[in-house]
């Protein structure tokens, strides 16, 4: 979402000198044409201005007539992949973020959508497991390329990796992995450098990163291959690099209700009656960042978790930290979690 809304707006009532001047001090390539209560009655770009000018019009011309009162919108819980997809479908680069009532709440902007500053850090995404619990919706597609709401999953990651500077993407691959590969590529046509880790026997979560060559030289993000996830990977990552931890994992609160109505005894006797309660739980969310000399312990050729990893670390009194993740997260792992992320009924 654009950091300079601002410099975006332009009155309905201006000119269109107003709007291309707004254009100019905005760096962008969309004006924002807003009314007194700051709803959006259009859009002008620079084309808009060009056409209006060689249809007669003037500097000084009410810009009104002109502006593009069919423009394309979303509201401010549109996921990035929806934003991209737009983009893409309709060749623009900017798009207003509006409210129920119409009312301007942002704009998104495909360079900030792609990521406007790379990253170090390089990431490794587990995309080789069989997805066995989701039964035939695997037999011929690897779980990772599902699609979810019309995007494999596995993109989604890759875009919500790049829109946070990550640009060298290392993809894990197994089961099908050939189909993974052709949609990818080299990764040029998602704004980073996608490279393959090919597992000849299936690694586990974690084996894989032996294959890592070379060692990286800054802290590594992995990710599970069957997430659908808005987590704030940035703020992950500045968080490991403050703490001064070998690892961090990003952890979700998970409610758990139980069908039943619970008790508790002393001595033999009800003291507490409590109608299905509700638990919660910190649960591991498969998202880890990794400080480079825990890479170099990773056994080659052999199947390996990576929390066992995580255990050693602990076990050696290193320090792991934990990252709360607060935005949508889904593990599709099951059909019903599957459902859940395309928005249907399970």
């Amino acid at each position: 979402m654009s950091r300079h809304l601002d410099l975006c707006r332009v009155h309905v009532s201006g000119r269109i000198v107003d709007a291309l001047r707004c254009l100019d001090r905005s760096g962008t390539e969309i004006a924002l044409v807003v009314d007194d209560v700051d709803h959006l009655e259009g859009t002008m770009t620079d084309g808009d201005i060009r056409r209006a000018l060689l249809s007669g019009a003037s500097m000084d011309s009410p810009l009104a007539p002109y502006i593009q009162r069919d423009y394309t919108s979303v509201g401010p819980n549109a996921m990035r992949a929806e934003v991209l997809d737009l983009m893409q479908a309709r060749v623009i680069s900017g798009i207003p973020i509006l409210g129920d009532g119409g009312e301007l709440l942002g704009l998104h902007l495909i360079h900030e959508i792609l990521g406007a500053i790379e990253r170090p850090n390089c990431a490794v995404v587990m995309a080789g497991g069989r997805g066995t619990r989701l039964g035939p919706l695997t037999e011929d597609l690897p779980k990772p390329m599902l699609r979810v709401a019309g995007r494999p999953i596995l993109e989604r990651i890759v875009l919500h990796l790049v829109g946070f500077g990550i640009r060298r993407i290392f993809l894990s691959i197994n089961y099908l992995g050939h189909i993974i590969e052709e949609h990818f590529g080299d990764g040029s046509g998602f704004g980073c450098q996608i490279e393959y880790l090919r597992e000849q026997s299936f690694l586990g979560t974690g084996g894989s990163l032996a294959l890592l060559s070379p060692p990286p030289n800054a802290p590594v993000l992995v990710m599970n291959g069957d997430l659908v996830t808005q987590a704030d990977l940035g703020s992950m990552l500045a968080q490991h690099e403050v703490s001064e931890g070998v690892a961090t994992v990003a952890v979700r609160r998970y409610f758990h209700t139980v069908p039943f109505g619970t008790v508790e005894l002393t001595d033999g006797r009800l003291t507490v009656l409590e109608e299905k309660p509700q638990i919660c739980r910190l649960v591991n969310a498969g998202i880890y960042v990794l400080n480079p000399e825990l890479i170099a312990r990773v056994p080659s050729d052999t199947e390996y978790p990576l929390t066992s990893l995580l255990t050693s670390c602990i076990a050696r009194d290193e320090p792991v930290y934990a990252f709360e993740i607060e935005d949508d997260w889904i593990d599709v792992g099951q059909r019903e979690h599957l459902a859940r992320a395309a928005g249907r009924e399970p």
